[in-house]
């Protein structure tokens, strides 16, 4: 499997048995994903930043909100979360997606606002790979973020939605004081993760993907 974060919250997934792009989002972002070409569209809310679905073509099937799917051999589970801290109350609802690829759990937050409830960890439960927002925000912050990673307990973390030399979003924090808490102030930049269920670690790691232009 094959991992690029072409900025925000969207990921280019690409396995042997499809391709996926999360959370499309727009230039107003500051992030310039191109044409892209995938087989499923995940959606996490309504907005811009995470629903440019317009920009990616083969016309993939898009999926937003919660629900049980298989699409091109792909297994995806989409629980409802919040985009806040009040239960939805202050933006709304969001939706966390758990991808089964190549014998590989990989699960991405969306725009998550909450520390995950009891119910929400044990459906999220034996995640390998974890894309989650690190920035704060109108998401979770860097606290919080490492909070959720104890929950799930991931073997590989993928922080997303922080603020980057391109990046537009003024509350977003950068990716450092993430990388502090979890021990990994020294994690160098990798352009794309290629990872099979055999190169996972025993112990959690962070992995720092750099924003590929």
């Amino acid at each position: 499997m094959e991992i690029l974060w072409l900025g925000h919250s969207c990921f280019r997934i690409r396995s042997r048995e499809a391709t996926v792009v999360t959370d499309p989002c727009d230039k107003k972002t500051g992030y310039a994903i191109g044409k892209l070409s995938a087989d499923i569209v995940t959606v996490s809310h309504d907005h811009p930043g995470h629903s440019n679905v317009a920009a990616v073509a083969n016309h993939p099937r898009i999926i937003r909100g919660p629900g049980e799917f298989e699409v091109s051999g792909v297994s995806i589970i989409g629980i409802q979360t919040f985009h806040d801290a009040k239960r939805g109350a202050e933006r709304g609802k969001n939706t966390a997606y758990v991808f089964e690829m190549e014998d590989l759990r990989v699960c991405h937050l969306g725009d998550l606002g909450h520390l995950p409830t009891e119910e929400q960890v044990e459906e999220l439960s034996g995640i390998d790979i974890l894309m989650i927002p690190v920035g704060g925000g109108s998401t979770i912050d860097a606290g919080v973020a490492m909070q959720t990673v104890n929950l799930l307990e991931p073997a590989l973390v993928i922080p997303m939605h922080y603020r980057t030399e391109v990046s537009t979003d003024p509350d977003l924090a950068p990716v450092d004081r993430f990388l502090k808490e979890m021990g990994a102030s020294d994690a160098e930049r990798t352009p794309r993760l290629t990872i099979t269920r055999a190169g996972l670690p025993s112990e959690t790691q962070v992995v720092y993907l750099d924003y590929r232009r």
